[in-house]
């Protein structure tokens, strides 16, 4: 049972990838906007969300 549920898991992480590749190509349309206006808290939350964003990639990726 624990082997189904940890199969699962991962196949709902190999599937969220692309949302997860869309979410990042929006926040740098974000912060490049942000960048544009000169507006540095907003650059601040894009850098964060963009690193949140990274490192869900990046954890998915080494459980493959």
């Amino acid at each position: 049972m624990k082997f189904v549920m940890e199969t699962m898991k991962r196949k709902e992480a190999i599937e969220r990838l692309p949302v997860i590749k869309l979410e990042i190509d929006y926040e740098l349309l974000t912060l490049y906007d942000a960048m544009q206006a000169d507006d540095h808290v907003q650059m601040i939350k894009s850098k964060e969300r963009l690193e949140f964003l990274r490192q869900q990639m990046n954890e998915i990726n080494n459980d493959k």
